[in-house]
């Protein structure tokens, strides 16, 4: 990889944080039109029920989220020997496929499969990009480089979600993933432009990338962006209602607190792959305790405008500060399977994206009112601090072992010394 000037690392870092806002897009742009989704695929039930059509519709973003998670992996390792550039171009012609199948097909039954189909590329772009823009910033830069590819997710979300969630409501939401789809386009030809060719790992292999799947922490650290991003995503996920039934505001008003989500994102993005460059841990204990006070701020504050404003833009800040750490901690943990690591990380906040979109529906379902997904976020940040702390305690054993293994004293035969006559 040869970028020479300051200008042509800037382009290529831009081309990639591009894919991350089209990713974004796609992703979160559900979330402020399920009502409008329901009306339109789910007719009948969302008459006899809007509650209950609602958190049908939000099946959705399940169906992307899984995608995701069987994805993220799966590409990962059988793509770990290909040249990185070509790869990235492939799975955004993915994306434009799936996206397009979104906004064309004719039913629900349909559309949950395209975005399943979507949501495949997901992880295993990100985890791609994020090492090439980590070769890019070069060495000790790692955290800002990941940062630099989710801050196009970030700025999607001040840019990109409220002004396609607002095309959605006016033109229809089969527009706004037209639209969508575009971005992806977009990004396809930019990146082509502009990133340079990167050679793969040549050491990389099938069964090393997967070996990685051996270690206990790999399983512990994805468990902790799995439960405790659900926190974040039950109530992102039902955004629209709870702004709408809770607060009061008019439709029109859930474009502006997914823009003040969005800047809460790119605050915390930014900060965040400062401080993981400094500390992994502290920045995720930090990260998740922040989170569970937004998460508490928006259960007691919500039912005023000004609660649910400062709520969203809490919940985007501390949202989006811990990727970069636990993405850290991944790929320390996987040892030499890197691809897979990186990619694993959005598998994780997947998995918590899927749980906390299908939870939040199901005590909406059961009819506890649109706030119960603040309640349900709280249990699962907390039980996502757990983790992390179980984590950092099995660390703690295993080094503590090992160092006594290394400073006790050979147990093999002792030997007299031979007197010299």
């Amino acid at each position: 990889m040869t970028l020479t000037t300051p200008t042509q690392r800037a382009f290529a870092l831009i081309a990639l944080a591009l894919g991350g806002f089209a990713i974004g897009s796609t992703e979160f742009v559900a979330m402020g039109l399920l009502p409008n989704i329901a009306e339109a695929l789910l007719p009948a039930q969302y008459a006899a029920d809007p509650a209950a059509g609602v958190a049908h519709a939000g099946w959705l973003v399940s169906a992307y989220a899984l995608g995701v998670v069987v994805g993220a992996p799966t590409i990962a390792a059988i793509s770990a020997t290909f040249p990185r550039k070509g790869l990235i171009l492939v799975l955004l012609v993915g994306f434009v496929v799936a996206t397009v199948a979104s906004a064309v097909l004719p039913n629900f039954g349909l559309v949950l499969v395209a975005r399943f189909v979507a949501g495949l590329p997901h992880g295993a772009y990100f985890g791609i990009a994020s090492i090439v823009a980590g070769e890019i910033m070069g060495p000790g830069k790692r955290g800002k480089g990941i940062a630099m590819v989710m801050l196009g997710l970030s700025i999607a979300n001040v840019v990109g979600v409220p002004a396609i969630t607002w095309i959605g409501q006016n033109a229809g939401w089969r527009i706004a993933y037209g639209v969508v789809s575009l971005l992806f386009a977009l990004t396809f030809l930019a990146v082509a432009a502009f990133v340079p060719r990167s050679a793969a790992d040549e050491h990389a292999t099938i069964g090393r990338e997967l070996r990685a799947f051996r270690s206990p922490q790999l399983w512990i650290v994805m468990g902790l962006g799995a439960v405790g991003f659900g926190g974040f995503f039950a109530v992102y996920s039902y955004i629209s209602p709870l702004v709408q039934n809770v607060t009061g505001l008019p439709e029109s008003a859930v474009p502006l607190v997914l823009v003040v989500v969005g800047l809460g994102m790119v605050v915390g993005g930014v900060l965040g792959g400062h401080l993981a460059d400094h500390s992994v841990k502290r920045t995720i204990y930090i990260g998740m305790l922040a989170l569970i006070g937004a998460l508490l701020v928006t259960v007691f504050t919500a039912q005023w405008v000004w609660g649910v404003f400062l709520g969203a833009f809490l919940l985007g800040a501390t949202s989006s500060a811990i990727p970069p750490a636990v993405q850290s901690r991944l790929m320390d943990v996987a040892g030499d399977a890197r691809t897979i690591a990186a990619a694993l990380n959005h598998s994780a906040f997947n998995i918590g994206n899927s749980l906390g979109a299908a939870l939040g529906g199901a005590v909406i379902a059961a009819g506890f009112g649109f706030l119960a997904p603040a309640w349900l976020g709280i249990v699962l940040a907390l039980l996502g601090l757990l983790v992390t702390m179980v984590s950092y305690g099995v660390e703690r054993r295993t080094d503590r072992r090992a160092s006594l293994r290394s400073s006790s004293p050979s147990t093999g035969p002792i030997t007299a010394p031979v007197p010299t006559v």
